[in-house]
């Protein structure tokens, strides 16, 4: 075992071993601890951008770095953020150092993943937890970006934020509920439909109610299939009391099923207080094919459960999506697909 840890450390880097050693001395101590906000973001603050998954172009990058800058913010560019290993952006080593780098530079006010794909999972095991939770800062993404949101928020209590990559589309919605909540500090908040969602046609838009009622918990989730992959792993969902939100794109309904088991086995899903499903893209059957419908399979393995769900609110891999803080408590109102996040997120000043 010890073998087999120096040999891929090894291959990390010499510069990740000291890293390595601090998450395995501190992770037991952090957490335990309470609740950790990071400092609200203002206009003129310096955002960190850094690739921890997959490799970005330069169309992307240059949208990323647009968009920040057009919320008033200046950008520093990680260090390795145009390195390229295959389908990541770079080594592990590399995608790591720039996460660790980010969060202990104190001009550094805020991180922002450019994109999500993936490679963030790789990094779980050697994150500086004890770094981070000495530095708290606002950490946002989505995507494959679900892998640290999770492990960061189990490790340290640092409440991070389900949210747009820097290379997505900033539309009006989108800027207005990432200000309300990483800037103007808004609690509590409500986040009612994109109406911009709302008049689209596409099946996926629709918003369903699953199972009615009201839930009340601490929200937790992200992406279904990286939630399904962290299943058996110390990051893994434990949804005991929780209000889980869960959305994801390009997945045939019989994969949906198989994730949505692999959680109902492995994640106490029942145990959950209650679940916000965002708008599922590109999840729906083909014609031929011998299927389920989206909203059937979601019937078929959440409206047994006994608590409230629905589908359909603005988040997921679409253009106009909310920001969803990670630990802070939340009550759903599934007949009305409305979120109340009932406190700051963030410190004030």
């Amino acid at each position: 075992m010890l073998h087999s840890r120096r040999t891929f450390t090894r291959r990390l880097g010499a510069g990740a071993l000291s890293l390595l050693a601090a998450r395995h001395l501190g992770a037991a101590s952090v957490k335990k601890e309470k609740l950790i906000k990071p400092g609200a973001l203002k206009k003129g603050d310096t955002i960190g951008l850094i690739t921890p998954g997959s490799y970005i172009d330069d169309e992307a990058l240059e949208k990323a770095v647009k968009n920040l800058e057009d919320m008033g913010f200046h950008v520093k560019m990680g260090r390795h953020l145009r390195a390229e290993r295959g389908f990541t952006a770079g080594t592990d080593a590399q995608r790591l150092d720039d996460l660790h780098r980010m969060f202990a530079d104190d001009q550094i006010a805020g991180i922002w993943c450019a994109r999500g794909g993936y490679g963030c999972s790789r990094l779980l095991p050697y994150i500086d937890y004890l770094l981070i939770r000495r530095h708290p800062k606002v950490l946002i993404g989505y995507s494959d970006i679900t892998a640290l949101l999770q492990s960061i928020y189990q490790e340290t209590k640092l409440v991070c934020f389900h949210g747009p990559v820097a290379a997505s589309e900033f539309t009006d919605y989108t800027r207005s509920q990432l200000s309300a909540l990483l800037m103007d500090g808004a609690g509590p908040h409500t986040i009612e439909l994109s109406e911009a969602n709302g008049e689209k046609e596409e099946p996926a838009f629709q918003p369903t109610i699953i199972r009615g009622g009201k839930a009340t918990g601490a929200l937790f989730g992200g992406n279904l299939s990286l939630l399904a992959a962290l299943a058996g792993t110390d990051y893994g969902l434990d949804a005991t009391g929780k209000l889980l939100f869960i959305e994801d794109i390009g997945e045939k309904p019989y994969r949906i099923d198989r994730m949505l088991t692999q959680l109902r086995q492995a994640a106490n899903l029942s145990a959950a207080a209650g679940i916000a499903l965002g708008v599922f893209a590109d999840c729906e059957a083909d014609p031929k094919d011998r299927s389920l419908s989206l909203r059937e399979t979601l019937q078929d393995r959440l409206g047994d459960l006994g608590i409230p769900v629905a589908y359909g609110l603005s988040f997921g891999h679409i253009d106009n999506q909310c920001t969803l803080p990670v630990g802070i408590p939340a009550e759903l109102d599934a007949a009305q697909h409305r979120l109340v996040v009932r406190e700051r997120c963030v410190r004030e000043g």
